[in-house]
């Protein structure tokens, strides 16, 4: 029996650094927030400190420096993907959770939120409109993600094999963390 099929939400206080990673629209920030509550550790939404108002990215060296300030607390959870800090992320954790959920479903979810606040995101922004060309490229992002994103957490995953690895394979998988 692998080790998945025994855990429950409560577990995660047995790792103080957590990495959650996964597809747009998984529930990344839903299930983060949720094992914050358990652990009482401090959250971070990655997405809420990388974009500046008007969707203004922030300059590759500052989010590095950042990311690496992120890191190197005693205990945290961290959550996001950004390609180019994931190792860092990754390298750092104690325990990394994929959620890898049908990118259908993800787009979906994405969007249900569209137009809405979201609590990852600066209050200066929210997600942008249905029909806007910026929700059609996420989409295209999202539709992506398990040829580009996917493959880079497993690529991870294969070099950091000490690191606990988590892999959430669809949404009863996340549900079932929080059953009895």
């Amino acid at each position: 029996m692998d080790w998945l099929d025994n855990m429950k939400a409560s577990d995660f206080t047995k790792y103080n650094r957590i990495a959650i990673v996964g597809c747009p629209g998984c529930g990344k920030s839903w299930l983060s927030t949720r094992i914050a509550r358990i652990t009482g550790y401090p959250l971070t939404h990655l997405d809420n400190e990388f974009w500046q108002p008007g969707w203004v990215e922030t300059p590759e060296e500052e989010w590095v420096l950042k990311q690496r300030g992120m890191i190197t607390g005693d205990k945290w959870i961290i959550e996001g993907n950004y390609a180019s800090t994931l190792e860092l992320r990754f390298s750092a954790a104690d325990l990394v959770v994929f959620i890898d959920i049908n990118r259908a479903t993800c787009i979906w979810r994405a969007i249900r939120r569209t137009g809405k606040k979201r609590s990852d995101l600066p209050d200066y922004l929210q997600e942008p409109s249905f029909f806007s060309r910026d929700f059609f490229d996420f989409c295209v992002w999202i539709w992506s993600f398990p040829n580009t994103g996917r493959k880079a957490i497993m690529i991870l995953h294969e070099k950091y094999p000490e690191i606990r690895f988590l892999h959430i394979k669809g949404r009863n998988g996340v549900k079932k963390l929080f059953t009895d």
